[in-house]
């Protein structure tokens, strides 16, 4: 199966997902984030997988998202699955889908602090207590 990968920049982003699903690809199959922390500069990618079954064809969109302002149009209008998806990047790497139908954490508490995927996130110690096992002061 043949596979495009292009790199677009966030204000590129909703016109060039509307061409796509024009080009005839139904599918969204996949929506996640990528951080780049101490790698590149902006250092938050979004990477968009795409899927064109009656061309047997897939597109990969990655953009390059602004550090200064982590917000990018929603595609939910286009294709309604990326809601699950959109809200789990906002979960966990911080990144605002404007016009979003429901912007709120997905994964995490409401009162969490933080997005736990981004790589300056603190690990914590939280300490974990097998089954079974003697317990250890």
């Amino acid at each position: 199966m043949n596979t495009e990968v292009i790199t677009i920049s966030s204000e590129d982003y909703k016109e060039t997902i509307t061409n796509i699903k024009k080009d005839g690809f139904q599918m969204m199959v996949d929506l996640t984030a990528v951080d780049w922390f101490r790698k590149r500069e902006p250092r938050f990618e979004l990477v968009v997988q795409f899927l064109s079954v009656s061309k047997n064809l897939r597109k990969t969109v990655k953009v390059i998202i602004n550090d200064e302002n982590l917000s990018i149009p929603t595609i939910t209008d286009l294709y309604p699955g990326a809601n699950f998806y959109e809200r789990e990047v906002f979960d966990m790497f911080g990144i605002e889908f404007e016009n979003h139908p429901d912007m709120t954490r997905i994964l995490m508490p409401d009162d969490w602090i933080g997005h736990p995927l981004r790589k300056n996130y603190g690990s914590g110690r939280i300490p974990v207590q097998f089954k079974n096992a003697p317990k250890v002061d």
